[in-house]
């Protein structure tokens, strides 16, 4: 479980706790911060959870996300958050910026999981 206890992984999803509990609480912050980086964040901490996960099923250290599943994961995240909740629900809105910085956290995640994790 060392994913899950490497500063990265714990930085990452705490910022995206700390983000999602100032929109809760009706804090103010910089709109970017609310529109996008919880987009960025989401994928690099999905994907180390699933991770860890497939490591702690497996038993072994040695076992990665392919880029097929990562790629997967992240076209399921983008249809779904960004063209079927918007249909059922006003608080979700279709937005591009979004579907690009899913992207891009799978991809940050890709490049750097098997040199930190």
């Amino acid at each position: 479980m060392k994913i899950i206890k490497h500063p990265v992984f714990i930085i990452s999803a705490l910022m995206a706790l700390i983000i999602y509990m100032s929109q809760r609480f009706q804090l103010p912050l910089p709109n970017w911060i609310y529109f996008y980086v919880n987009n960025f964040l989401c994928m690099p901490v999905v994907l180390g959870l699933c991770l860890a996960i497939i490591r702690r099923l497996k038993k072994t250290e040695n076992s990665y996300v392919p880029l097929v599943v990562v790629l997967g994961l992240t076209t399921y995240f983008a249809i779904y958050f960004e063209w079927f909740m918007p249909q059922i629900s006003t608080r979700y809105t279709t937005d591009i910026i979004d579907i690009g910085l899913y992207y891009l956290g799978a991809i940050l995640f890709f490049s750097i999981q098997k040199r930190l994790f």
